[in-house]
């Protein structure tokens, strides 16, 4: 029961992490568009950082089988934060 907990923690994890590296690189293409320089570069670095991350922890952490599952929910993310990062109204007008 406790390794179930464990598990669904770890892929809620993923999935969040998945939901925020895509809002950043939504937005950091929606910066690129706009030229605006440090705002793009800034949201390229971190979302670089959370997808390596990510990465790093499901080769590392997990066995195969659990790796495809983490893949899968982490990519789940990714669609909720392009949503996310496209519905935002980021400030910057052109």
């Amino acid at each position: 029961m406790v390794f179930v907990v464990i598990m669904i923690i770890y892929f809620l994890i993923y999935f969040l992490a998945g939901v925020l590296q895509d809002f950043l690189v939504t937005l950091n293409w929606r910066f690129i568009s706009k030229d605006k320089i440090l705002p793009a570069v800034t949201f390229s670095f971190l979302a670089t950082v959370v997808s390596f991350t990510v990465l790093y922890n499901i080769v590392t952490k997990l066995d195969p089988n659990k790796s495809i599952a983490a893949i899968v929910i982490y990519s789940f993310g990714v669609g909720v934060g392009t949503l996310l990062g496209m519905k935002i109204k980021h400030g910057f007008k052109k």
